[in-house]
């Protein structure tokens, strides 16, 4: 398991430097008395969301590292309607042609435009500047259950058919390709793995919106033959569900990281680096 306080997988050495910083909080004699007392009255989890809640909680780390090329573009989709795509290349790589994809499913409360405002752009010129190999991001919308299909719309059948059309009309190398989501992306990413198992070459999940009791845990065989890490904190309200999904799972999630934190962007943000380190070698040379 990895200490998220050093901020690396084991073997993973390129980038523990750069993945080891947090935000700090809000300046102030309020701030440091806030934390010393929620820290002493109350345990972890509860002292962190009363801090987020009066809007002092760490800042989500963001490379300083600049963009590369980064677009939203609208897209129309037989199984979903009109979809936004985002695309963000590495710094230097000028428009991505023959690159490998990472997708990223997003959580519940963002969208595809909203990627960029994440600094998912700034993510990738980083990972690929501490030596992971160059690649492109790429998201779409999902639909209003999420990653599932709800009878009107139907995002796996997009991610199946759809989209690396698209991103081979943009120039990139759509069949080599991995898949990371957050938490109800981390769910959908997670359950569309375990459908279409053959459609990735590594999978990985941040916080994903699963129960311990899960139906989905019934049948993990398809993660047999899938390189696949699992990132949830301590705090999670998903941490059960993670727990049970690793230890359900026919083969354990390498990386498998834990450690302080919640289901927040600064815990996620923290270990983008590493992920992306280790996602994107799984994926398979030209």
């Amino acid at each position: 398991m990895v200490d998220p306080g050093r901020g690396e997988a084991p073997g993973r050495g390129r980038i523990g430097r750069r993945i080891g910083r947090r935000g700090l909080l809000t300046a102030g004699a309020s701030t440091v008395a806030l934390g010393a007392v929620g820290w002493q009255v109350a345990p972890p989890q509860y002292a962190e969301r009363l801090r987020t809640g009066l809007g002092i909680g760490p800042e989500a780390f963001v490379p300083d590292d600049p963009e590369g090329e980064v677009r939203v573009e609208r897209v129309t989709s037989q199984a979903m309607g009109g979809v936004d795509l985002f695309t963000a290349v590495p710094a230097g790589h000028g428009d991505g042609a023959g690159l490998p994809v990472v997708v990223v499913l997003h959580g519940s409360s963002a969208s595809a435009a909203a990627l960029r405002d994440f600094g998912l752009g700034r993510f990738v010129t980083a990972a690929v500047r501490a030596g992971a190999p160059p690649f492109v991001l790429a998201g779409t919308d999902d639909g209003p259950a999420g990653w599932v299909a709800d009878g009107r719309v139907d995002p796996p059948r997009m991610l199946r058919d759809e989209l690396p059309g698209w991103l081979a009309e943009r120039g990139f190398d759509a069949e080599r390709r991995a898949l990371w989501g957050w938490s109800r992306g981390g769910y959908g990413a997670l359950r569309f793995a375990l459908d279409e198992p053959a459609w990735a070459a590594g999978l990985a999940l941040f916080s994903p919106a699963i129960g311990p009791g899960d139906p989905l845990l019934g049948d993990l065989a398809p993660l047999a033959g899938l390189p696949w890490g699992l990132w949830c904190g301590s705090w999670d309200p998903f941490r059960d569900g993670a727990a049970a999904l690793a230890e359900t799972a026919p083969v354990a999630p390498d990386p498998w990281v834990t450690g302080d934190g919640g289901h927040t962007r600064a815990y996620w943000n923290d270990h983008t680096l590493e992920m992306l380190d280790w996602l994107t070698g799984t994926l398979p040379p030209a």
